[in-house]
């Protein structure tokens, strides 16, 4: 059996919210639950859905996005703050309406989006716009490897929660903290996680993944930094020759660049 993907298209909304609780999972990684008669019919398919996340303007406090079921063409009149994240987690029948969880790493020189996680408190308004469409879950993968930095650890967790017990997991994490490691809470029971923190944790982290067996039946999916993922992508697409299906790689981020764009491509050098 190969590994196989579908992609699924979503209806495109923007939707209104207000905060409903947060808190700090581990230092440096702060939850916010969003809610709000907006959620209904909010879909979320893939592990690695992304929204985009609309904030007040620092200078104002308006939040300009794009108006409700018009978000592809209808532009707002002031830029809009915004940046993407994976939408954590989803609960249609929450006690007191639908609530959305997101996760934001607050860094020490905050951009917007930190900024606003780190003083949000319940009752403070948002928006989101998505997710666009949904890259399901692989079939046929008889293992999977899932390497990620802070940014990417709420998609490692949905992608855990899809393999579960059924899929060999291996998790790979290079991190800035030690703490970082108690962000899964127990829900990475069945998966090999493997944490690298503090200086050198990214070449540690190649080391690592070098020594793994791959098989053709192996997933492997790598989201964080760019310029880090940039190695490990060329290790598995040229070094191994696994084909396309099998990496999944995204750059979130990128070091020295502000609002990078992560559809852009992660190797402009070495592009699929």
């Amino acid at each position: 059996m190969t590994i196989e993907r579908e992609r699924v298209r979503h209806e495109l909304r923007r939707r209104e919210l207000t905060v409903k609780r947060v808190r700090e999972v581990v230092p440096g990684i702060v939850r916010v639950t969003l809610g709000g008669d907006d959620l209904t019919g909010f879909v979320s398919l893939g592990p690695a859905d992304h929204l985009k996340v609309f904030f007040p303007n620092p200078a104002t406090g308006e939040i300009a996005a794009p108006s409700p079921g018009e978000i592809e063409i209808s532009k707002p009149s002031a830029a809009p703050v915004l940046r993407d994240y994976t939408p954590l987690a989803f609960r249609a029948e929450a006690e007191g309406g639908p609530e959305l969880d997101i996760d934001f790493v607050i860094h020490e020189s905050d951009g917007p989006a930190a900024a606003w996680a780190s003083r949000a408190k319940q009752g403070d308004r948002i928006a989101i716009g998505g997710p666009r469409g949904s890259h399901l879950p692989p079939t046929g993968a008889g293992s999977a490897i899932i390497i990620a930095d802070e940014s990417a650890l709420p998609t490692a967790r949905r992608w855990m929660e899809v393999f579960a017990e059924m899929t060999p997991v291996i998790g790979l994490f290079w991190v800035e903290s030690v703490s970082t490691n108690q962000y899964f809470e127990g829900r990475g029971s069945g998966a090999d996680l493997r944490w690298f923190a503090g200086d050198g944790n990214a070449q540690a982290l190649e080391r690592e993944l070098r020594s793994l067996p791959l098989s053709a039946h192996t997933f492997v999916f790598l989201a964080g930094e760019a310029g880090t993922l940039v190695p490990l992508r060329r290790y598995l697409r040229r070094e191994l020759g696994l084909p396309a299906i099998q990496v999944d790689a995204h750059g979130y981020w990128k070091r020295g660049e502000a609002g990078r764009d992560h559809h852009a491509p992660l190797d402009p050098a070495d592009p699929d």
